[in-house]
């Protein structure tokens, strides 16, 4: 009778001898899939450029200054962000609406990593940000008073299409078509200057 020998599973432990390393060969094989899969999860510097906006040269720029620092090198040794590189970098162009120089937010990150506790830290971010929202409800206080006035000049000037299309433009410093009882707006007003030329005078 012909004996018949069967070669032992990758999982069987052999007579007399060590467990096999399939279990070891089964992490590595997992742990080579992880790291391409969070590889393939990273993002190039193309990748932020077109999320946030911003030029490849500019996001460089920021981690030639320590605002920006790659996640990891890819096999071709590109830089690699992970997704917290995107919020960093909407960060800072926010800050840059806001005013704020590079070297201005190069000292609130100086600040922030040299703080020795975390309450000191937010205090002196909160105090900053503070006062750019004074200086920001200051811009928009001012953007308001230019949209009454823009839209003040734009139904004074619609009043403007019913006028003879033969008039002179000497004309408008005496029309009677505007309500006198309501003040031509300055955008309107400006238009003629100091006045010179109001009647077609030439300078002398």
């Amino acid at each position: 009778m012909t004996t018949r020998h069967h070669l032992p599973l990758a999982h069987e432990q052999s007579i007399g001898g060590p467990v096999t390393s399939s279990t070891s060969r089964t992490d590595d094989l997992m742990g080579a899939l992880g790291g391409a899969e969070e590889e393939e999860r990273l993002l190039q510097v193309g990748d932020i450029a077109k999320a946030t906006g911003k030029t490849v040269r500019a996001i460089h720029h920021y981690e030639e200054v320590g605002l920006l620092t790659p996640h990891a090198r890819s096999k071709g040794r590109y830089r690699l962000y992970d997704h917290a590189a995107l919020t960093r970098v909407r960060w800072i162009g926010k800050l840059h609406d806001l005013g704020l120089s590079l070297s201005q937010i190069q000292q609130i990150v100086s600040t922030w990593e040299s703080s020795p506790s975390a309450p000191g830290a937010m205090a002196q971010i909160r105090h900053v940000y503070q006062q750019k929202l004074e200086e920001v409800r200051e811009q928009v206080a001012h953007l308001k008073t230019l949209e009454h006035e823009l839209v003040a000049s734009l139904a004074y000037l619609d009043t403007c299409e019913t006028c003879d299309p033969a008039e002179l433009v000497a004309a408008c410093t005496n029309c009677n078509l505007h309500d006198k009882s309501t003040a031509e707006p300055e955008l309107v007003a400006g238009i003629r200057g100091n006045g010179h030329c109001r009647h077609g005078s030439n300078h002398r």
